[in-house]
């Protein structure tokens, strides 16, 4: 079948380079809405183009507009395009604006998702793999409980081989398009082996299911388009027209399902920007985009630098964070706004300081500056750090809103670890039982409380006391009555230290003896990795608490979490100050952004401090954060932050040497109003004081480190210090006003 093309379309030459032109009446007030460089884009029709859009540059305009130039009456037939973007919700809103600008012609333009185009491909072609056409497609619960089957029918320890972290496996393996009998000859240790194992049973139920998951729609489509050539010769003259938005997001599945769509025509468009690239941890493969020019030599490049978004100091500070990335692809973010205000910089002396200083500059701003909670929005490298900027605005009256993820007290392993708590208070909590009894698995099911329930019910007990006379249930067998006893005798263990612990060491032992950690460790993922995180900040919460609630113990912490939990002072009307991680923050725009935690080691972030590439995606994912904002910009960080129940010490984040100090209005540490409450209320004038009750060669005790000898008393921006030379362990520096010494023999 050959392509028949319109007047205003000839086949491809170098005559039409730059398109051809459209007679439909709107197509000079299109043009009009463009600039040069985006009209060079949106009018190149023939053979390949990347579209090098930086942040803020308009490229969802110019890809709308290039679409709708290429449907004009006498234009492409509207079915033989086909445009990809990453989201529903962006693939929705593409379909909106095209509608408006050439009418009901739209409808017939393939939009949509990879997942979803596969989807419609595969509905009428997967019969030839041995589908059957009504297959059904497995979400991540679906997936994770075959994994569980599986590995529990191959009698392996499902502890020793989390399935969460088995299915990551396999989804990586898929993501690189290595399927179950290769990835079985790349066995390198005990847990490849399992998950080859694991990942060819996988698909051999799932094929027996009629199913298929995610990754199986992408491999599926392609495997349909290599086994049958007259499929593929279809799709590709179906497709005359291909556009990928987001095309640094893609992974080797997705590149190999364009290059073949494309194939025949090669009018393949793509928009992205490398500097953007910041999942490779999802499979994106960065150098799809950087090598965009070696896949099509004849490709044309458009750069749109033009930023329609920010001041130009911050897209100077921008320009000069991303500029030190190698093997990158050039360009510069300029724009036509005014200078604007220097970005604000405060490295605060505590993390409390730090919350307490971006509450006050939303209130400030909100008072003087016209702005609404809606214009603002706080960034953070990771989901735990949102719990104390939570708990300030909250303080301050200041509704707020959870991006991309649940408030802090809602998120699943912060709830399971509450619960732990509350239960240990009330065993006449049968929601709390209910939920904790088998967080982390142990093989006590719902048939096993069912009898449990049954029998209480019968005697008129609660369930705790039902637990504890398990042996007397009826229908209960041994194993069953060995585990309902292993849990009867975890809880009263954990009860008895209740009295004994601090909270946060209290916590940590639940945590513990429950294996709640173990299960997270085990199962190896980022996800999991994540929600340790966000234990590890439930404890910071608890050393808080104890520094400011002296004497109240943990029923006074679980009803002071309660409150905080059931606050809603979201008014959709007023609106709300938006938190995000930054990852979740790429897309979005906001005229005042913070971006919070500027220190090494929580950004970047620890675990990407030893690798370039990790390094390079970090750097790339604070230029996102950076050009988020449109008029104001924050960077903040602290000197001395609690992390993992203990206060740390960390050195600004080597991110802000980038930034040219003209950029910057350094706010000191000492300056700001700020209303942060320090341990024990002690004020700056009293550090003083502290300070001067001390003198070299004096010996103090250290509530960790035992007797030693201070050897320098000095001064720094974050306060008076101490240096105290510990026999065995040698000199260390603390930070006065957090140092928990006292005096030796209680002088």
């Amino acid at each position: 079948m050959k392509m028949m093309h319109s007047s205003r379309l000839p086949p491809q030459g170098p005559e039409t380079a730059k398109g051809a032109r459209m007679t439909m009446k709107s197509e000079r007030a299109i043009l009009q809405d463009l600039n040069p460089e985006q009209r060079e884009a949106a009018q190149y029709f023939d053979g390949p183009l990347l579209i090098l859009a930086g942040a803020g540059s308009g490229k969802t305009r110019v890809l709308t507009y290039r679409i709708a130039l290429l449907t004009g009456p006498e234009g492409v037939d509207p079915g033989r395009i086909l445009a990809i973007t990453f989201t529903n919700k962006a693939a929705e809103e593409m379909k909106g604006r095209i509608h408006r600008l050439v009418g009901p012609r739209a409808g017939a333009i393939w939009i949509s998702t990879f997942h979803s185009a596969c989807s419609r491909i595969l509905r009428q072609e997967a019969e030839r793999l041995g589908y059957r056409r009504g297959f059904v497609i497995y979400d991540d619960d679906d997936q994770l409980r075959m994994v569980n089957r599986i590995i529990r029918d191959m009698d392996l320890d499902t502890k020793r081989y989390p399935p969460r972290l088995v299915r990551s496996l396999i989804e990586n393996a898929k993501n690189e398009m290595v399927d179950a009998d290769t990835y079985r000859k790349r066995i390198r240790d005990d847990l490849t082996e399992v998950v080859a194992g694991v990942y060819k049973n996988y698909q051999e139920q799932l094929f027996r299911n009629n199913a298929m998951d995610f990754d199986d729609l992408l491999l599926n489509t392609i495997a349909v388009l290599e086994l049958f050539p007259m499929v593929l010769e279809h799709y590709q003259e179906r497709f005359s027209y291909i556009n990928v938005d987001e095309y640094q997001d893609t992974n080797p599945a997705q590149y190999r399902l364009v290059k073949l769509l494309s194939e025949r025509h090669r009018n393949l468009c793509v928009v992205g920007d490398d500097d953007q690239g910041i999942y490779s941890w999802r499979g994106a493969d960065l150098r799809n985009i950087l090598e965009f020019e070696k896949d099509y030599p004849d490709a044309k490049v458009v750069r749109l630098e033009r930023n329609y978004r920010s001041t130009r100091v911050i897209l100077e500070a921008a320009n000069h964070v991303v500029s030190l990335i190698a093997g990158r692809k050039e360009k510069r973010l300029w724009t036509e706004r005014e200078e604007g205000e220097q970005i604000r910089y405060f490295f605060a002396n505590s993390g409390n300081d730090e919350t307490a200083f971006v509450a006050l500059e939303i209130n400030q701003l909100m008072e003087s500056g016209g702005y609404g909670h809606r214009d603002f929005a706080v960034f953070y490298r990771t989901n735990a750090q949102s719990r104390p900027f939570e708990e300030m605005l909250l303080r301050f009256g200041i509704p707020y809103k959870i991006v991309g993820g649940f408030k802090f007290y809602e998120r699943k392993e912060v709830k399971d670890a509450l619960a732990y708590l509350k239960f240990l208070l009330n065993r006449d909590d049968a929601v709390g039982l209910r939920r904790i009894i088998n967080e982390p698995k142990r093989g006590i099911g719902e048939v096993t409380l069912a009898h449990a329930d049954a029998f209480a019910r019968s005697q008129g007990i609660g369930m705790w006391e039902a637990l504890q006379r398990a042996e007397e249930v009826p229908n209960l067998g041994p194993s069953a009555c060995r585990k309902l006893a292993g849990f009867v005798e975890l809880v009263e263990g954990l009860s008895s230290e209740i009295e004994k612990l601090p909270l946060p060491d209290l916590l940590q032992v639940v945590l513990e003896r429950s294996g709640y950690l173990d299960a997270l460790a085990r199962e190896g993922t980022f996800e999991a990795e994540g929600r340790a995180e966000n234990l590890q900040e439930l404890k910071n919460a608890m050393v808080e608490f104890n520094s400011s609630n002296p004497g109240e113990g943990l029923e006074a912490f679980l009803e002071r979490v309660s409150l905080v939990a059931e606050i809603d002072l979201y008014d959709e009307e007023e609106g709300a100050v938006t938190l995000m991680t930054l990852h979740n923050a790429k897309g979005l725009e906001y005229p005042v952004v913070f971006i919070v935690g500027m220190e090494d080691g929580v950004f970047p972030h620890l675990r990407c401090m030893g690798s370039t590439e990790s390094m390079e995606e970090e750097r790339r994912l604070f230029y996102v954060g950076v050009t988020r904002a449109r008029d104001l910009l924050y960077l903040s960080g602290a000197a001395y932050r609690s992390q993992y129940g203990n206060l740390k010490m960390s050195p600004e984040s080597r991110f802000m040497r980038d930034i040219p100090r003209q950029y910057l209005q350094v706010i000191k540490a000492d300056e700001p109003a700020v209303v942060g409450e320090r341990k024990e209320g002690v004020r700056q004038g009293e550090l003083d004081v502290l300070a001067a009750s001390f003198s070299v060669g004096e010996r103090v005790i250290h509530d960790k480190w035992g007797e030693g000898t201070i050897t320098a008393l000095s001064r720094s921006r974050s306060g008076p210090e101490v240096t105290i030379n510990f026999p065995g362990l040698g000199e260390k520096l603390l930070l006065l006003e957090y140092a928990p010494i006292k005096k030796a023999g209680g002088a």
